[in-house]
């Protein structure tokens, strides 16, 4: 027999030509002397290029390299979330001693090949694709979580993100062999046919299902799979948590959605139920973990969990509406995070309290700029009305209505209402609280505390920048998230048509 090889249409694939060419080119930058500080803005302008090149594939879905990979608007959308992140925390990554101690070239080229695995993540459509995009999201990430040399728990939360990541990665791929066993098949459509035809109920498949599931569970936070996200937020890199809090969450749930409407669609009076016990279940223990929280990561690693629960209800209910609701809030959540993560990035170089809550003690009285970015953003997260979470929240509890799934609107309502115990006493911190950080001399040389040095690192303490809250790489982007998440808190009609594209082209 002669070997065809498959028909590739290179302007469909340009987006993940466009991130490869840009993960070769950042790389040898760090080789050559005059390029090596050139990183960051290699970086941005592969970015650029590939949001470019999305948006120009926007309206004109296509089955890509023999139908392994699927370029349509849900693809597009989550990509589009992902790019926008990665560029983001490039700008956070900016003076980020985990960038100067790994090497600007080598970060920031870990950073755009995670963004290549999301982006074809997002696409894929066939069992290989999918597990070689989960792979490639992965792997640059357990790195760059160990990036920060003088932190001990740098390197602790690199270590545990690489134990339990490659325990889901594990779990996942055997639960593929189970459905490749039970259907014959590796793509989506030929796994929904091949479960058609097979027993009622056949054990492979179910058990492909349930290990399946808990694979991607581990990926996104869900609880009971989710011990090891406080831990690794805290102690990874503010920039590349800000990363890993959305973006990973955003290309897993795309793969979720389109790996269980299509290739399981037959079997989901199977696993809704499962679902939704899983979405309630880490709606509670997100929340109820985030409370008495001092650590802002941890804070905002339980609240993951939480918020991780409340995506998973637009999955629960398997239509387009669901799916439009999960595109919705994954798009608020990037621009709320953002704003976040934007400020405690500021205050852990300004002040020697690190991301604890006494870094923004006062902050409303000393930085307002940045209290208000903060300010907005835990009450976006809240769900409280006048932000894009409260409209998130309110589609898909709309969704899971009209899917008869109440019950698990009424979690997310009660889930909002406790959530409001940790998230205001930020608020009240920084407009309420006295004054911590601002008493320091302006210009006053202080050191915060390391932890021991590893692999050689200098033993010196980073020096803290008493002008990192007004440095404009991290004050625009912090404002422009939360004038995001106010815009679409108010008029929500443009997001919603871009969401709506995104779960029409799925169903």
């Amino acid at each position: 027999m002669n070997f065809h090889a498959p028909h590739i249409d290179y302007a469909g694939l340009s987006p993940v030509i466009a991130l490869t060419v840009g993960v070769c080119v950042v790389l040898l930058s760090a080789v050559f002397r005059p390029l090596r500080r050139t990183a960051p803005a290699l970086t941005i302008l592969t970015l650029a290029a590939t949001a470019g090149l999305l948006i120009w594939q926007w309206n004109d879905p296509q089955d890509l390299v023999a139908g392994a990979l699927r370029l349509d608007d849900l693809a597009i959308a989550i990509s589009l979330i992902a790019v926008l992140m990665a560029a983001s925390t490039v700008l956070l990554s900016l003076r980020e001693p985990a960038a100067e101690q790994a090497g600007s070239g080598e970060y920031h080229a870990l950073l755009l090949g995670s963004v290549l695995g999301m982006v074809l993540l997002a696409q894929a459509q066939n069992l290989v694709a999918f597990f070689v995009g989960i792979e490639t999201l992965s792997i640059p990430l357990y790195i760059l979580c160990a990036s920060n040399l003088r932190r001990e728990r740098s390197l602790e939360s690199g270590l545990k993100y690489l134990i339990v990541g490659s325990l889901g990665s594990a779990t996942l791929l055997y639960g593929m062999a189970f459905l490749y066993g039970g259907s014959g098949s590796t793509d989506f459509a030929g796994i929904a046919e091949g479960i058609v035809k097979g027993p009622a109920s056949d054990p492979l498949v179910l058990i492909g299902i349930a290990l399946t599931g808990v694979g991607l569970a581990f990926k996104t936070s869900i609880a009971p799979f989710h011990q090891w996200t406080p831990d690794v937020y805290e102690g990874a890199p503010t920039p590349i948590t800000s990363f890993m809090a959305v973006a990973t969450k955003a290309a897993a749930f795309a793969v979720f959605v389109r790996f269980f409407d299509v290739a399981l669609s037959v079997q989901a009076s199977d696993w809704q139920p499962a679902l939704a016990v899983l979405a309630a279940a880490s709606i509670a223990i997100g929340n109820v973990g985030a409370l008495g929280q001092r650590s802002l990561k941890r804070l905002l690693g339980y609240s993951g969990v939480a918020q991780a629960g409340y995506i998973l209800g637009g999955l629960v209910v398997a239509s387009e509406a669901g799916v439009s609701a999960l595109v919705f809030y994954l798009a608020a959540y990037a621009f709320m995070n953002l704003a976040a993560f934007a400020v405690v990035v500021a205050r852990e170089r300004e002040t020697p309290y690190g991301d604890d809550i006494e870094a923004v003690r006062g902050l409303g009285g000393e930085r307002p700029l940045l209290a208000w970015p903060l300010t907005i953003s835990m009450l976006g997260l809240a769900g409280l009305p006048a932000t894009a979470g409260f409209i998130g929240k309110l589609y898909l509890i709309e969704a899971l209505v009209e899917g008869d799934y109440t019950w698990l609107a009424v979690f997310i309502a009660v889930g909002t209402m406790i959530s409001l115990a940790y998230y205001l006493p930020v608020v009240a911190a920084m407009w309420m609280g006295p004054e911590t950080a601002g008493d320091r001399r302006r210009g006053e040389q202080v050191t915060a505390p390391a932890g021991p040095a590893i692999a050689g690192a200098s033993p010196e303490a980073d020096p803290i920048d008493p002008d990192a809250g007004r440095r404009p790489y991290l004050l625009v982007p912090a404002l422009l998230a939360t004038a995001a998440v106010v815009f679409f808190g108010v008029i929500p009609q443009p997001l919603v048509e871009f969401a709506e594209h995104a779960g029409a082209s799925l169903l």
